[in-house]
Formats: structure tokens, C-alpha cells, sequence
């Protein structure tokens, strides 16, 4: 697997806030060797373009990587940033997340209130077809918290099946259901308040019907016009087929810890997929063993994250605004 060429005009940098998985520090911190190179956003597009595919590789070998000091200024910078490497962006069908598109394929990250934690998932891992690729770029940095905190999936994996190998198993035998109230709006006040409209993009419930029976998931319409969704039965641990290493592929603690409004119940959001429950104290563990292995990086204005999103499950820490982070996804 590659490191940073030496004749790139980007190097490896380092930050306290890092820390060292298996000898490798993580993420990977990219920055310009200097501000004659790569000095504005046109020339570091078509530098990507021409690089992508050793850019990739560094993504694969690392998780994540960091691109900090680069000219990337604005939300279309951003946007074209991300079309240089030339994914397929992946619409955001399913999410649960409140987002408002802001330019091309980019748009907000989830805008729930700024005081409440995200918790830690793979993106869209509630539904059959997720992004292979995210993007996270700083358009404003928070004053204050904020951080976009990341753990290595099979880290967490190979933690919790030393401390859990009971529950670990179940989740490989039973795999998980996850079960959610949709409001017919956008609810701005819940981490999970996308409406059913927006989640399908359509007005017309036949429509959203259809959606739903082609992503496996059930569904019921209740009196208050709210959507009820139950998926059909996932993987919560996964085999990364480009490593054959086992991930902690779902978003149980999201739903567990993080699913809760007026119309949901975190308890019932999230089941084994024979509908048993999930246990409280593991759950707690689960939690903490999270945060004890997750990386906090500061946000810079103008910083940009790709995260291999197989590998590396990411969270929102609560800030104090302003604070406006802005998101790509990609197949």
C-alpha cells in the first residue's frame, strides 16, 4: 500500500490530536508542501484528477484522510474538490438525517440542534445501498466543540467482541431491524425529523410506498400522517471484502442513544432482527468503548475530511454556533 510519493506537491503532517492504530497514525493529515504549489482551487482539481487513483489507495490504507491548508474556500471549491476524484454521487434516499443542498452534489451535514451529540454510525447504514465515500468540508468553523470524531470500524469490532463475544454473536446471527417514525415534514428540533417527503423526494405517498418496498423496507401510514418504516433484516457486522477484516457495520448506538423525538423510541428504533431487545448495559459499554477509541481533530476553516465510509464510522460532537459543516457522498 502507497505512502505520500516524494515528488507529490502535498506531504504528511502530524497533530496531537492524532492517534496510532497498528503503528499508523490516524487519520492521515495531508497538507501542500508549500503555497507556490497547488496555489489555487484550479490547480489542485486538476492535480487530483490526475491522482485520484493514488489518492484512493492512501484512502484505503488509512480510513480517512485530512486535507488541511489547501485551496478550498467556498462550497463550490468544495464540490468541485470532490468531483475531481470522479465518484458517482449517491442522492441521500433513506437518511434520517434534516439536510438542505446547498450546491452541485454538496449539502448541509445533519443540522439537528447544535447542543445534541450525533452518535457514532456508518452513513445511511440503515438502508441496502450506502456511500462508499463521504466528504466533510468546514465552511465555518465552530467556536467552540464540534469535532467530527472517527473510529475505525474493526477497532470497535475487535473491542467489543473481546469484552461482548455473546452479544457479538447474536448481532452476527440475527443481524438488526431498525424501526422509525418519519413526520410528513421536516421537524428542524429532532436529530432524525427528515420528513417522509424529503426522504423520498415526492409528495405522493404511492411513490414513497414504492421506495420503500424497493429498499426491503415495511411500512404503515398512521393517522397523524407520520410514516412508520421497519427495514428488512440487516448485517450489523460486516466482512470488508478489500481487507477481510469484520467491521461494525451499523448505526445501533445512533438509534439506541440518538433516535429519540416525539415520535420515536430509541429502546424500539433499533432490535436484534428477531425484534428482541437490545441490552442497556452493553449498550453503555458500547458507548464509552466508542468514545474511548474515537479521534477528535479540530475544525479548521477550509479543512476537508474523506472518509472511506466501510472502514470508519463518524459522529458530531455539540457546539456552540456558528459552526457550518457541509457534505458529499459518493458510491
Amino acid at each position: 500500500m502507497p505512502s505520500v510519493p516524494d515528488n507529490f506537491p502535498i506531504t504528511e503532517v502530524t497533530s496531537t490530536e492524532q492517534k496510532s492504530f497498528n503503528g499508523k497514525s490516524f487519520p492521515l493529515i495531508l497538507s501542500a508542501r508549500s503555497k507556490n504549489q497547488l496555489e489555487n482551487n484550479q490547480t489542485l482539481v486538476e492535480w487530483i484528477t490526475l491522482h485520484s487513483q493514488i489518492l484512493d489507495l492512501l484512502l484505503l490504507k488509512n480510513g480517512a484522510i485530512l486535507f488541511r491548508n489547501f485551496p478550498i474556500t467556498n462550497p463550490t471549491d468544495f464540490d468541485l474538490f470532490v468531483k475531481a476524484f470522479g465518484m458517482a454521487p449517491l442522492p441521500y434516499v433513506g437518511g434520517a438525517a434534516p439536510r438542505t443542498v446547498v450546491v452541485g452534489n454538496v449539502f448541509t451535514a445533519n443540522e439537528s440542534p447544535p447542543d445534541q451529540p450525533i452518535p457514532f454510525h456508518h452513513e445511511m447504514a440503515q438502508v441496502p445501498t450506502f456511500p462508499k465515500v463521504l466528504f466533510f468540508y468546514c465552511d465555518k468553523e465552530p467556536s467552540q466543540g464540534g469535532q467530527t470524531p472517527l473510529v475505525i470500524s474493526n477497532e470497535i469490532y475487535g473491542a467489543m467482541k473481546e469484552k461482548h463475544p455473546d452479544f457479538v454473536q447474536e448481532l452476527e446471527d440475527k443481524g438488526v431491524l431498525y424501526t422509525r417514525v418519519l413526520p410528513e415534514v421536516d421537524d428542524p428540533s429532532s436529530p432524525i425529523g427528515r420528513g417522509w417527503k424529503s426522504t423520498f423526494g415526492t409528495t405522493d405517498k404511492t411513490e414513497a410506498e414504492t421506495k420503500c418496498r424497493n429498499q426491503g423496507t415495511s411500512f404503515e401510514w398512521l393517522p397523524n400522517g407520520c410514516m412508520k418504516t421497519v427495514t428488512a433484516v440487516l448485517p450489523a457486522i460486516r466482512v470488508d471484502d478489500r481487507t477481510g477484516k469484520k467491521t461494525w457495520f451499523n448505526s445501533i448506538i445512533a438509534a439506541y442513544t440518538g433516535w429519540k423525538d416525539s415520535r420515536n423510541d430509541p429502546e424500539t428504533a433499533i432490535t436484534f432482527g428477531d425484534g428482541s431487545q437490545m441490552p442497556r448495559k452493553i449498550m453503555e459499554d458500547l458507548s464509552a468503548t466508542l468514545d474511548k477509541l474515537a479521534v477528535d481533530i479540530t475544525w479548521h476553516k477550509g479543512d476537508v475530511f474523506m472518509v472511506d465510509n466501510r472502514q470508519v464510522l463518524h459522529a458530531r460532537r455539540p457546539f456552540t454556533p456558528p459552526r457550518r459543516i457541509l457534505a458529499a457522498l459518493c458510491k
